[in-house]
């Protein structure tokens, strides 16, 4: 019986061991007919065996070492790969016998056999993969996470839109509740992205549906503080609730009237005070009725803040106090992102009258099939002929040679920006709208001079907004 020798010759190894110091690799020698394991100084280093020879008989030699719930797994491995195979390769979780500490390993090679099949020895590499193992615990972890939250959003969204309904007496004034609740959920959502869902401070909350205001009319000020994702939420709800009624009804309905909202903390047990107080508006009278915006405020928002809420309705003005307990309140990150800047002035729906779009041919592009779909069904029955849509950058550049009299433009087309088609449009004068989820500042996406409606928008905003692109200037 003639024996193969396992390992790489004398001139081979200079350069390998320089190929295996690079990759962060240790290797190995197995010969089975001496029963002997050589394990290399790299290889000591990653596992904590001893580096050396060492008696190895069978395939028991690192079983001690194995994590339980791998043994079974990498024993059938070790077998199959000596009986029939001439690669190997398997990972199984390592307690290093030096310290106790256990560590991820990755472990590949080749089998040499005689010329009768039988397995003479092994060589092989070993790698530390316990990094990349823990990325992929943190990623399964954080795709949960996400599956939670998008099943809660919708949960919500779905809860919010019953209630609405339940409340409203018409289509058009259903599509402006909810439409104003949703992007108010978005706000918070903006500010907890920015900081990666650890909470949002109360001031960015405020300024979010405040700033945009009538300037002089509104006024905010009170401590530093930052609230938990949920508290979060629930306060940019509330605050919402409240924006709205004063302005359909509140001081905000008249140029004279004031909104000046004030927080401060509590010093019975934790938490905070923040007081809403309207001044300089029509004199105030009770409702007769109780309406979805006081039962959120009052149950909703207040319950989620782990407090409670005082509505008052003083005839100078209304004013509201929402008490948070100490679960509201998150620890302060040690960098809070910036608040609010200004934005690309939004459409705005100045009209109940419909919008008429006769003839005008509108190039769709977005990539939500539900969205585009939804702008197709409202366009056309505005009177629209539509162009696409188009859900991919490449489907929309082709296009563009046909007749367009306006756009609508998602800003992101999975992953690929928008941008190209804009410029196309823009080069040829052809207005267009961007359509977009993103949370961009300072101005419409790429600098374009175009007006910006956000998602979550219903379609009478989109087509009032294509109308006034086609309006004779």
């Amino acid at each position: 019986m003639t024996r193969r020798d396992p390992g790489p010759n004398q001139e081979e190894r200079p350069r390998l061991e320089l190929a295996l110091e690079a990759a962060g690799l240790g290797e190995f020698e197995w010969d089975m007919d001496l029963g002997r394991l050589v394990v290399s100084e790299r290889m000591a280093a990653i596992t904590g065996l001893p580096a050396g020879p060492m008696p190895a008989q069978g395939s028991s030699v690192l079983e001690p070492y194995l994590h339980p719930d791998n043994l079974a797994a990498v024993r059938a491995d070790f077998l199959r790969s000596r009986e029939t195979g001439g690669v190997f390769g398997f990972e199984f979780e390592h307690k290093r016998p030096d310290n106790g500490q256990v560590v991820w390993v990755r472990v590949a090679g080749v089998i040499a056999r005689d010329a009768d099949g039988r397995a003479l020895a092994m060589t092989g590499i070993v790698e530390d993969i316990t990094a990349r193992k823990l990325e992929e615990e943190q990623r399964q972890t954080l795709m949960a996470e996400l599956d939670h939250r998008v099943k809660n959003v919708l949960a919500a969204v779905q809860a919010l839109a019953i209630q609405t309904a339940k409340r409203t007496t018409s289509v058009e004034a259903f599509l402006q509740n909810f439409s104003g609740r949703l992007k108010a959920m978005g706000s918070a959502n903006e500010l907890l992205t920015a900081a990666r869902w650890r909470g949002a401070a109360i001031e960015h909350l405020v300024a979010a549906e405040l700033g945009a205001l009538a300037p002089g009319q509104t006024s905010w000020e009170g401590p530093e503080l930052f609230l938990t994702p949920r508290a979060a939420n629930a306060m940019s709800m509330g605050l919402h609730e409240l924006v709205t009624n004063a302005v359909k009804f509140g001081a905000l309905s008249v140029e004279t009237g004031h909104v000046a909202v004030r927080w401060m903390w509590r010093h019975d047990g934790g938490g905070f005070d923040m007081v809403w107080t309207e001044s300089g508006g029509p004199t105030v009278v009770g409702p007769s009725r109780r309406g979805f915006g006081s039962t959120l405020l009052e149950q909703v928002t207040s319950r989620e803040l782990n407090g409670d809420t005082l509505i008052e309705y003083r005839a100078s003005g209304v004013r509201v106090l929402l008490r948070a307990g100490e679960a509201a309140v998150a620890e302060r990150p040690a960098v809070i992102p910036e608040g609010p800047a200004p934005r690309a002035p939004e459409v705005v729906m100045t009209s109940s009258a419909p919008t008429n779009l006769k003839g005008a041919r509108v190039l769709i592009v977005e990539d939500a099939v539900l969205l585009a779909l939804e702008l197709e069904t409202g366009l056309s029955e505005a009177g629209a002929e539509i162009v696409g849509p188009a859900y991919e950058l490449g489907e929309a550049m082709a296009l563009l040679d046909r007749p367009i009299d306006a756009a609508v433009l998602d800003a992101n087309l999975n992953g690929r920006s928008v941008t190209p088609v804009a410029e196309a449009l823009a080069a040829r004068g052809v207005p267009f709208v961007f359509a977009t989820g993103y949370g961009e500042t300072g101005g419409a996406p790429g600098g374009f001079d175009a007006p910006v409606i956000r998602k979550p928008y219903d379609v009478t905003q989109v087509a009032a907004a294509v109308a006034e692109l086609l309006r004779p200037k």
